[in-house]
């Protein structure tokens, strides 16, 4: 004779309510996460729902779509890093700023690790901004009035400074996209061999430097 007793089951696990505030910074928290694994092109709107536990229209409520949700965390992104940079310079000679900026972004990477795997992947072709390259470009922009006033005190030209600036952040930061992954050494031996470089070449610069191969 064949049992007929129903299997049991469990009832589907009730939607928490939130707030819209509260449904916003929980999609932006699954959305970071997802895309910092995948990356932007391999993450759908269905996924991030699915995460989320909230059905596809909610995230399109909240974000217009996928890409809405992706400019969100990457400017917080942005301001985070950004902020970090400025607010650790507070040193007055420029040795001692290059070191804060540099322990500055691996810190940033040691906390933010989610954070700086999403602004190093490439971003979605009708992003404007929020490449890495232009990460690169605003930390640059925003250090530049520093380097200057160094420049024109050691009677370099400060027109200089803003290529300078690129060169120097792009530096740290290619080097901290590096050890992102490998974590060795430890990020204060990383950040005193790329002072170690930087400083000993900014305090030897030639007035006009000149190619030696042409």
């Amino acid at each position: 004779m064949t049992d007929r007793t129903p299997l049991p089951h469990s009832d589907p696990e009730p939607r928490v309510r939130m707030s819209g505030s509260q449904r916003r910074e929980q999609l932006i928290g699954v959305g970071r996460h997802l895309f910092a694994k995948k990356g932007y092109e391999a993450v759908s709107v269905e996924e991030i729902a699915h995460d989320a536990k909230v059905s596809k229209p909610v995230v399109y409520e909240h974000f217009g779509g996928k890409e809405g949700l992706y400019a969100v965390i990457v400017d917080r992104e942005m301001n985070n890093l950004l902020g970090r940079i400025v607010s650790s310079l507070t040193g007055d000679h420029p040795r001692q700023l290059l070191e804060q900026a540099g322990l500055a972004l691996f810190d940033y990477i040691e906390d933010e690790t989610d954070g700086f795997r999403i602004l190093v992947r490439d971003s979605p072709v009708s992003q404007s901004s929020g490449s890495f390259a232009s990460l690169i470009v605003e930390v640059a922009t925003e250090t530049d009035h520093i380097l200057a006033a160094q420049f024109k005190k050691r009677g370099y030209s400060p027109k200089l400074s803003q290529m300078y600036s690129q060169m120097l952040i792009g530096m740290v930061a290619l080097t901290g996209q590096w050890w992102l992954d490998v974590r060795k050494p430890r990020k204060d031996v990383v950040v005193a061999n790329l002072v170690n470089l930087a400083w000993n070449g900014l305090s030897h610069l030639n007035a006009e430097p000149r190619l030696t191969t042409r």
